[in-house]
């Protein structure tokens, strides 16, 4: 069965919203010769331009068959189709008929106009999240998510994270041995789980000359990583390797370890069959109650909670036909 992917763009759109995902799903038909069958669509034929200035030619969505799976694309531009009639018009017939309809980026502004999302859960790029929450407080905004799946709607943050959702769609349609082939001739991580966070601890500890030993600890939180040992790694006294990093990063050493800790235990939770007690020895919180405490501080919800939250979001695998 040829399953035929429809990719919405707009003038101004984000070129990688589209393309990204479209190599995702060429790249799977590969493996599975005519599994699907990809369109580029939008309101006029034509030459459409990205945002940066170069151009995708597509075809009228007026004139494209039923679709299996509808992608709305990303970007500068999403203004003007999120107000346009005939656009959200088009969305609202394809959520109707189609398996599944979608959005990178900012794509799940136009689903939210057109109403699909209301009382939905959703997600779209972390710097869009405040904005989107005022325009839309019906959608169930979860702002730190690479990807959403809610029924048959799904949604995805920034760029990057449209190939997450696409090797997403690919595991689920064909198996996961075809998305993990496809992910690894992408080059790309196989594959960030929906409920794994939009930010990175490494990015937002700005570390300056303490990057290297972040990076280190990250790669070694199963050991103690005490401030005495953090600073033999730095090759300075503990006292001025506490005090200097302090002031280098605005965190303890203790916070950022933390905040190392939880990112990767968030990660194995999401994506790895592992006891909650497994995780916590395997990123050095050791006690399940210390690993408990950490995410009541840094998400507010225990790791039980986040667990269940992102193998809701996952999506069910289908066998390959």
């Amino acid at each position: 069965m040829t399953r035929d992917i429809g990719f919405l763009i707009f003038p101004q759109f984000q070129i990688l919203d589209a393309a990204g995902p479209i190599a995702a799903f060429e790249i799977a038909g590969r493996f599975v010769p005519d599994a699907y069958r990809l369109r580029l669509l939008a309101r006029e034929p034509g030459p459409v331009r990205s945002s940066s200035g170069v151009a995708m030619t597509a075809e009228a969505f007026a004139e494209a068959p039923p679709l299996d799976t509808l992608i709305v694309s990303g970007g500068e531009g999403t203004r003007s189709p999120a107000i346009c009639e005939a656009t959200l018009d088009f969305a609202r017939r394809t959520f109707r008929t189609a398996r599944r309809t979608a959005s990178v980026c900012s794509g799940t502004y136009v689903l939210a106009a057109a109403g699909l999302l209301d009382g939905r859960r959703a997600t779209t790029h972390w710097q869009r999240s405040q904005d989107f929450q005022r325009r839309y407080p019906a959608v169930r905004l979860e702002p730190d998510r690479i990807f959403v799946q809610d029924g048959s709607l799904w949604s995805s943050a920034g760029i990057t994270a449209g190939i997450d959702m696409a090797l997403a769609m690919i595991g689920a349609d064909l198996g996961e041995d075809v998305a993990r082939r496809t992910a690894q001739q992408l080059v790309v991580y196989h594959r960030r789980p929906g409920g794994q966070s939009q930010f990175s601890a490494l990015l937002e500890i700005k570390g300056g000359r303490f990057d290297g030993l972040l990076a280190w600890a990250r790669e070694n939180l199963a050991l103690p990583l005490s401030v005495e040992q953090l600073a033999e790694q730095a090759a300075m006294s503990p006292r001025n390797f506490a005090r200097l990093f302090a002031v280098e990063t605005g965190s303890t050493p203790a916070k950022a370890i933390e905040r190392l800790r939880v990112e990767a235990a968030r990660a194995l939770l999401d994506s790895q069959p592992l006891q909650v007690e497994d995780v916590a020895l395997e990123t050095g919180f050791r006690d399940p109650e210390r690993m408990r405490r950490a995410f009541l501080r840094a998400f507010g919800q225990p790791p039980q909670a986040l667990r269940r939250a992102a193998r809701v979001s996952q999506p069910h695998v289908a066998s390959a036909p």
